[in-house]
């Protein structure tokens, strides 16, 4: 067993920052079940583990590993309740295919912010089926901690890109279908979705942004129950997203 050095600790803290993240190209992820989802899928240049937790996985292929004590992993964790192992990996390089919301079912952020509904969204995606979201250049980085937590393994199958959102929107042609939600849309539970195209989700507090609004085609609306009753504002983003692609997924199941 070794101890974690000061240093170590300092860097492993770093990531944090998406500055620090950016230079090293890397991201860090804690706890026995998000660790292990990722090992097959992206390289592992670091890895601090109780010395149970590393009896138990024998074959492990990374580049440097320590066995350490669960007090010095508490000192590296950036959770309040550390568990028994954290790893930092590679970040993936991902390009975007060709034609790809012509040939399946796309999610596109405008601006999400909190760390925490961007990965609930990339588990979202994970669990329907859906391989690829496009985020604006402002939208949060998907790398950071939280977010890497919220995923719960999901960024291990669905490859996030950032882009000019506008940009990629007009690329597809006329011909794709562009989907968003808004107050004077359509409800959706009343509308045809497709199997393909492009779902946009917007800002916390400001919905879609304008510049994207009017590249959007196909308007929906999320209705309350019982509809014209007072209820809250709106929908958080990840829920939001949750009511949506179990939607488009339902209908897609039924034709």
């Amino acid at each position: 067993m070794v101890s974690l050095s000061k240093n170590k600790i300092k860097y492993i803290h770093s990531l944090e920052l998406k500055k620090i993240r950016k230079e090293e190209r890397v991201f860090l992820a804690e706890g026995p079940k998000l660790v292990g989802d990722l090992l097959g899928h992206f390289p592992c240049c670091f890895l601090a583990a109780t010395a149970s937790w590393i009896q138990e996985h024998p074959d492990l292929r990374v580049n440097e590993i320590a066995e350490v004590s669960q007090e010095d992993l508490s000192r590296a964790s950036l959770l309040k309740t550390p568990q028994q192992v954290l790893a930092v990996f590679e970040q993936p390089q991902y390009t975007l295919p060709p034609g790809v919301a012509r040939h399946s079912l796309c999610l596109a952020l405008d601006d999400v912010q909190d760390p925490g509904n961007l990965g609930t969204i990339v588990r979202l995606a994970d669990w329907f089926g859906i391989e690829h979201i496009i985020c604006s250049q402002n939208t949060v980085d998907v790398y950071n901690p939280k977010t890497i937590q919220a995923t719960m393994g999901g960024i291990a199958r669905v490859k996030v890109h950032y882009t000019s959102l506008p940009d990629f929107i007009r690329s597809l042609g006329e011909n794709i279908p562009v989907f968003g939600t808004f107050l004077n849309g359509k409800n959706m539970y009343e509308q045809p979705l497709t199997a393909n195209g492009l779902i946009v989700m917007g800002n916390e507090g400001n919905g879609i942004g304008k510049e994207v609004e009017t590249l959007i085609n196909r308007k929906l609306y999320i209705p309350n129950y019982p509809q014209g009753k007072e209820t809250s504002e709106s929908l958080n983003v990840a829920i939001a997203t949750a009511v949506i692609c179990a939607e488009f997924r339902r209908q897609a199941a039924w034709k």
